[in-house]
């Protein structure tokens, strides 16, 4: 049984704990350096991401995270593919920078201007994905081992895969769709 590490300093946490048990795996909140140790992977939700930026710089933990990622499967969901970015469009605030993706923050404006689609990710199957967009981000620009996995209709990247690093700029985790979490432990158990 794969143990997989949720960050969980601030934001979606618990509902990645419960879509992975559902999976099969062990579930470990993830709040000190020690707590990576014997981690299969990691999930860094979606939340804050200058307050999960800060508070993993208060806990000492950019450091480690950014040595765990550096090496296994690390999937990071909204925020989270806010800190796994290598660069940010017009903001500063502490990220690990170990994806070659650049990332414009809130890229569809505030909280009201949230919405729901459904989106074709070949890697998940023929059934479109129901994805949910809090104040999501983008991918504005990607290097050229960076595999776009889904894209809206206007072209704008919303996930993206480079060797064991996942970055989703929604909402897996709050919907009843198992796939997304079986298919970040099937990139687990093949690293492993």
């Amino acid at each position: 049984m794969l143990n997989i590490g949720v960050l969980a300093l601030q934001g979606a946490f618990i509902e990645h704990v419960h879509m992975l048990r559902r999976a099969g795996a062990v579930a470990v909140e993830v709040r000190l350096p020690e707590e990576l140790q014997g981690l299969d992977g990691l999930i860094i939700p979606g939340g804050e991401s200058t307050t999960i930026g800060k508070l993993a710089v208060s806990a000492g933990l950019v450091a480690p995270l950014r040595e765990f990622a550096g090496s296994r499967p690390t999937w990071g969901t909204c925020a989270g593919m806010i800190f796994l970015a290598r660069e940010l469009d017009h903001h500063a605030q502490p990220i690990l920078g170990l994806m070659d993706i650049r990332v414009d923050r809130n890229a569809f404006g505030r909280q009201l201007d949230s919405f729901e689609m459904e989106l074709q990710i070949p890697v998940l199957g023929d059934a479109p994905w129901h994805a949910i967009f809090i104040r999501a981000p983008v991918v504005t620009g990607a290097g050229d081992d960076v595999e776009v996995l889904a894209r809206l209709a206007d072209g704008r990247i919303v996930a993206v895969r480079q060797g064991h690093l996942l970055a989703t700029a929604f909402h897996p985790e709050l919907t009843d769709d198992l796939r997304f979490h079986t298919w970040f432990l099937q990139l687990a158990q093949q690293a492993g």
